[in-house]
């Protein structure tokens, strides 16, 4: 079991508080690199968000047409 599995095992039921971290955490990061890298960082969240299911609630205020 590889170690994706393993968290997306842990956070089960629980996509949208791991949304928010992932989201804190680029927050963060945007903050000590002074947006620097932002575009980046947004991407490395959208990607993570995909893989934990953390981004469920960005999916239904824009569906697709």
């Amino acid at each position: 079991m590889s170690v994706m599995d393993k968290l997306k095992q842990m956070l089960k039921g629980h996509e949208e508080q791991a949304g928010q971290g992932v989201d804190k955490a680029g927050d963060f990061v945007d903050e000590k690199t002074q947006s620097r890298y932002s575009s980046q960082v947004d991407t490395a969240q959208d990607k993570l968000k995909d893989q934990l299911g953390g981004d469920r609630s960005q999916d239904t205020d824009n569906p697709p047409r």
